[in-house]
């Protein structure tokens, strides 16, 4: 058997594991195995979605693996990338012809072929081209039923009656192909086009696998295993327990009909709604700054600044560092000077006005007050001065009166 990297040198696609995260089922998985008997794998595939295929060289050693990766360089890069079926068999005759050249240039062999079943699967539309006895499966509501017919002789005995299909998975003569790439450059392939339905799943296989592994045990792999690459993986296996009489190589592929599209729809639905929801959220947070800012420049209130009464604008305290008000004024009132309920208010910032006037007229009138307090003692001042230069007159304001006439 051959080692993991000798298996994968004819996979012509990224790592089917970058498809999918570690907890989610692959959609799908490829396996391509030398076997338990030859020498070589002469088995290519292409996995590259939509386009998926797989080739069974034919022609021995330097020769079949030859012929099989030169169809699925061509199929890479000739295919259409919708399913289109005469198209999808445009590329298939294309690698034909490139086989026949590169056999005539001495590349491989002559006579070097291979078999060859190519597909393009796109939302439930599969389109088909296949030559040789390489076969596409599908799995539909659990039962599983053969596309592609083969171009071999033991079909063509099966067909015409002569064999029965089990008689044909032993036959002397099971290996001779009536078709395929490389040897006639007129040759045409078989055309399907076909509607899947989501849920069904798409086997494609060399004859390595259908010729170890009844059809009822493919079934059961491809009903029992979720995971696309781990049913790839079983049917592989199953082939080799069997006796891996010949290179096996298997496709599988999930049909997701148009989930796949729906779920990029709503993944796209889903940025776009986190997107106006940001913008929403940032206009509103807009608009509130804006609007505190507007409020705070409108309102102010009275403080105290070394001893004395001072004006601000906005609104006492800040937040993050960020202060919400403005010194305008510090005035001349003496903080002392006020009622003392009033200066408490003052020095704890709790005299609010509703604007910038209200709280200089604030002001003014507590300098008049305290204007107004300060001229009585004043008066009483100059009296007590006068009744100390005549203490008669204190003690005696009729005699002081005598006195001063």
């Amino acid at each position: 058997m051959a080692d993991t990297n000798e298996t994968m040198t004819h996979v012509c696609a990224a790592p089917h594991a970058a498809h999918a995260t570690a907890t989610s089922v692959r959609q799908f998985g490829s396996r391509t195995d030398i076997g338990c008997v030859r020498e070589h794998n002469e088995d290519s595939l292409v996995v590259q979605p939509p386009l998926y295929a797989v080739c069974d060289g034919m022609g021995g050693h330097a020769a079949g693996e030859v012929a099989s990766e030169i169809a699925v360089e061509i199929l890479s890069r000739r295919s259409p990338r919708v399913p289109d079926a005469e198209g999808l068999g445009q590329a298939v005759e294309e690698a034909n012809l490139a086989i026949i050249r590169a056999a005539q240039n001495g590349m491989g062999k002559h006579g070097m072929g291979t078999t060859c079943t190519a597909a393009i699967l796109e939302n439930v539309r599969l389109v088909i081209s296949q030559v040789g006895d390489s076969r596409a499966y599908l799995l539909h509501a659990g039962s599983l039923q053969q596309l592609t017919r083969d171009h071999s002789l033991v079909a063509d005995l099966v067909e015409s009656g002569q064999i029965t299909p089990d008689e044909a998975r032993t036959h002397p003569n099971r290996s001779i192909i009536t078709r395929a790439l490389g040897s006639d450059p007129r040759m045409q392939s078989d055309l399907y086009e076909i509607n899947v339905a989501e849920g069904d799943r798409l086997l494609l296989c060399s004859d390595g696998l259908y010729s170890m592994v009844e059809d009822s045990q493919i079934e059961r792999i491809l009903r029992t295993r979720p995971d696309a690459q781990d049913a790839a993986d079983a049917l592989a296996e199953a082939a080799i327990a069997a006796g891996g009489h010949d290179n096996v190589t298997t496709v599988v592929v999930n049909v997701t009909g148009n989930s796949e599209t729906r779920h990029r729809k709503m993944e796209r639905k889903t940025k776009v709604t986190v997107g106006v929801i940001v913008a929403l959220f940032v206009a509103v947070f807009a608009a509130a700054i804006i609007g505190f800012n507007m409020w705070t420049s409108s309102v102010a209130f009275l403080g105290e600044v070394e001893g004395r009464v001072a004006v601000y604008q906005g609104i006492p305290g800040e937040a993050f560092g960020i202060s919400f008000n403005d010194l305008q004024q510090v005035s001349d009132v003496e903080v002392d000077d006020l009622q003392p309920g009033v200066a408490n208010r003052v020095r704890n910032e709790d005299i609010r006005c509703d604007s910038l006037e209200q709280a200089y007229d604030l002001v003014e009138t507590y300098k008049e007050e305290t204007t107004k307090t300060g001229e009585v003692p004043q008066a009483e001042d100059s009296a007590n001065s006068a009744n100390s230069a005549n203490p008669k007159a204190a003690a005696d304001p009729a005699a002081a009166a005598n006195s001063e006439a």
